[in-house]
């Protein structure tokens, strides 16, 4: 006998906020032999299929599939639109957005970053004065980050464009929404965003391996200017191919389309409002916990106001470089694998929790539960009662859906 027994044995749950849990009917959709990839059930679905991302973006426009991950996609939005020697503008709330902006840096553009830390949502008027001082027009796109990963700031889409539009300034509006798609509310048309990029890893609920570029008319004129674009990067063939080895400039991710045909028919079948709803509401139960904690003193959340906090991830700080033990105990103790501090400047104080995707109650109260375990094993001062609230956030709103049900019948 041990006096050490380790509880980390069965099911392991994967609480990084990307690549989030994979659900059972997109494995087993790929648990498959490979396809035919010049005739049959594969070239079939395509159509279909780009329909369906095209929904979950909410947009009527154009779309591109690229064997790539968000860094790809980054690369490739950027190929199709800016030409060396052009200006980009990049309000930063986090790590993503710099690494955006070095992308554009990478194929011969010059960022321009205004840099808000990694505590703090975009202030527009910063943003403003960029724009009107840029009277020669030589901004030709804003890289707008939706949600950053690292931070777990929710920045303000319709609140940009808005501002490019009262400004009448004609950049492009560039989106990446790879931690947001298919977890917070997103809407590409009816917010006057021009080029989104995304990736099948997280909301998707696909393996990683896939990204998405999504644009409209005026991204399409720029790219017709463009004086020119590599044949792999060009999202012109992609989109409306002659034959079906042009979607992806050669064989096909096969496997990956399978699983995302099935996360794709999960989502459509839930519907994307009630998978945003379900996101805010589960997050709202985490902040409830996480709010409780902070009360100790040693804990904080990384965005102070709940308006600017993802439905999809949240990133906490722990006093004295205390994240990576809480991390170590509940993976090696628990099971339960915790996000990394991702590009904040006290690695080891920070984590991150991961709610995005499949996920659902009892998941989350499992996470805080194990938050909770690693905290009192390590003798980290907090606040009492935070699976209280979180249980109690959950069946409040519980309780008003099962009453709204009721009226209606």
């Amino acid at each position: 006998m041990t006096n050490h027994i380790s509880l980390a044995q069965g099911r392991e749950y994967l609480a990084i906020p990307g690549p989030s849990v994979m659900p059972d009917a997109v494995l087993q959709a790929m648990h498959r032999p490979s396809p035919n990839i010049y005739d049959g059930e594969l070239i079939e679905m395509m159509p279909a299929l780009t329909r369906g991302l095209c929904r979950v973006a909410r947009t009527k426009h154009n779309m591109a599939i690229y064997i790539a991950n968000g860094h790809g996609t980054w690369e490739a939005a950027l190929s199709n639109v800016i030409a060396p020697g052009e200006v980009v503008l990049a309000p930063a709330s986090g790590r993503f957005t710099h690494g955006w902006a070095e992308m554009a840096e990478g194929i011969g553009a010059t960022a321009q970053l205004i840099d808000f830390g990694s505590s703090k949502a975009w202030e527009l008027d910063r943003i403003a004065d960029a724009l009107r001082a840029d009277t020669a027009r030589q901004i030709k796109a804003v890289l707008a980050v939706h949600v950053d990963t690292s931070s777990s700031i929710r920045n303000d889409i319709p609140a940009l464009r808005a501002l490019l539009d009262d400004l009448g300034h004609p950049a492009l509006l560039m989106a990446d929404c790879i931690a947001s798609l298919g977890c917070d509310r997103f809407e590409m048309d009816a917010w006057g965003v021009d080029v989104t990029v995304s990736a099948c890893q997280k909301g998707l609920m696909t393996p990683a391996g896939m990204g998405f570029v999504f644009f409209n008319d005026k991204a399409q004129e720029k790219r017709a200017a463009m004086p020119r674009v590599s044949q792999y990067w060009d999202w012109q063939k992609r989109t409306n191919p002659e034959l079906f080895y042009q979607y992806f400039n050669g064989t096909a991710p096969t496997h990956h389309l399978y699983g995302l045909r099935a996360a794709l028919d999960m989502i459509h079948a839930e519907g994307l409002d009630h998978v945003w709803a379900r996101h805010e509401r589960l997050a709202t139960a985490i902040w409830a916990a996480c709010e409780i904690w902070a009360e100790g003193g040693a804990l904080h959340l990384n965005v102070a106001d709940r308006a600017h906090r993802s439905h999809a991830v949240t990133a906490l700080r722990l006093t004295d470089g205390r994240g990576t033990p809480l991390r170590s105990f509940t993976e090696s103790q628990l099971g339960l694998t915790l996000g990394i501090g991702l590009g904040m400047e006290d690695w080891d104080g920070c984590f991150r929790l991961g709610h995005m995707g499949h996920v659902n109650g009892q998941m989350v109260m499992a996470m805080l539960g194990g938050v909770e375990t690693a905290m009192a094993a390590l003798d980290i001062p907090r606040g009492q009662g935070a699976l209280d609230a979180a249980a109690a956030a959950l069946a409040a709103r519980t309780i008003t859906q099962s009453k709204i049900r009721a009226s209606s019948g």
